[in-house]
């Protein structure tokens, strides 16, 4: 069944999270994603689910990531300063190979910064603001309906891949309201279960283990530490080591075509611009303004791992044009491949670009 709404974001966010079977909310108030939480708490519960709120965000992703061993899948919400208190256990669930679902209502920072304005300023900190080498998964809606839809995908990535995964939303789409086709439930891509004779992490052929859940049956030491196949640390061998981080890395890197999430608009387009979450909104209202097949556009649904195939649409590109809510965090990632100019396009202090900015920019660089 499926019913349309008209909602706002961060709304929409925990109704994609209750369709995929969301049964646990680990979380703390912060703005400006309180309103996850606060529609968790009344939802999860009527659902035969559990909502808590922990003393802190640090104790939110402990309880998300305790949670998703005893089989729940799991999620936790907060924005810019609890992000960065959730840090080290993020890493522990990506050592641990925890699939849990991590919501950031980015705002501005650094710091205290900017509570109820919107930013981009967490892209970079979200891919590797824990210490060591990992891989993760990081989507990014544009729209309250993409709320909804994305918030289900990532745990469907989430199970897929035995990793954290991460939904980089912030106050603009998370506080607008639009119309949302809801579905009560929708297609869910369950846990592959630990087969018998296999050890806990015991990779199968594309890198990713079997989960032995808590009560179903199995032994499983789990451990931040370096670890062997059975889960019992091994800390000292450089070997066991870097077997064990090569795997955590490749099994998201490898797999970044299978992952990748991503529109193109003019292929055969000269200008092209790169956008993820809402500054894809303006540029839409640019190429309606336009309707100029000579500008293209690349809109970026998931942004970690990062589809840099993706850039090869555009054959014919002169230069990538990026407005970021933020420094410019992933046009870095655009210049490492491709061998064209690409401008970055900054806005901070909370405010989308208008199109007349995004026009300028078009006349400077044609």
């Amino acid at each position: 069944m499926s019913r349309m709404e008209f909602m706002q974001g961060n709304t929409a966010c925990a109704e994609g999270a209750l369709a995929a079977g969301c049964t646990f909310f680990g979380g703390y108030p912060i703005t400006p994603s309180t309103e996850v939480a606060e529609h968790m708490a009344l939802k999860l519960p009527k659902r035969g689910g559990v909502f808590i709120q922990m003393e802190d965000e640090i104790a939110s992703i402990a309880a998300a990531i305790g949670a998703s061993w005893t089989g729940a899948r799991a999620m936790t919400a907060t924005s810019g300063p609890g992000f960065s208190l959730m840090m080290e256990n993020i890493g522990y669930a990506v050592m641990t190979e925890t699939p849990c679902v991590i919501v950031n209502i980015q705002r501005g920072g650094p710091s205290t910064g900017q509570p109820t304005r919107a930013a981009q300023g967490d892209m970079l900190q979200c891919r590797f603001g824990s210490h060591g080498d990992y891989g993760i998964i990081a989507v990014c809606p544009a729209s309250v309906q993409e709320m909804f839809d994305l918030t289900a995908e990532a745990f469907n990535l989430a199970d897929r891949y035995r990793v954290p995964a991460f939904v980089m939303s912030d106050e603009i789409v998370g506080h607008m309201r639009e119309r949302v086709m809801l579905a009560d439930t929708v297609e869910t891509t369950p846990r592959r279960p630990l087969s018998p004779g296999r050890l806990p992490f015991e990779p199968g052929e594309d890198g990713v283990p079997g989960f032995p859940e808590f009560g179903r049956g199995h032994a499983a030491h789990v451990t931040g530490l370096t670890h062997d196949e059975r889960g019992y640390p091994d800390a000292t061998d450089h070997a066991a080591h870097e077997k064990l981080v090569r795997r955590l890395y490749q099994k998201i890197e490898s797999a970044r075509r299978e992952i990748a999430d991503y529109e193109v608009t003019n292929p055969d387009a000269e200008v092209v611009f790169v956008t993820y979450g809402p500054p894809a909104r303006t540029v839409w209202q640019v190429m309606h303004d336009l309707s100029d097949p000579a500008i293209g556009h690349l809109r970026l649904r998931l942004v970690w791992p990062f589809p840099e195939f993706a850039l090869a649409a555009f054959p014919d590109a002169k230069v990538f044009l990026m407005p970021e809510l933020n420094m410019g965090q992933i046009s870095r990632e655009v210049e490492r491949h491709v061998d064209v100019p690409v401008v970055s396009l900054p806005k901070l202090g909370g405010e989308l670009h208008t199109p007349a900015e995004l026009k300028r920019a078009l006349e400077v660089h044609r």
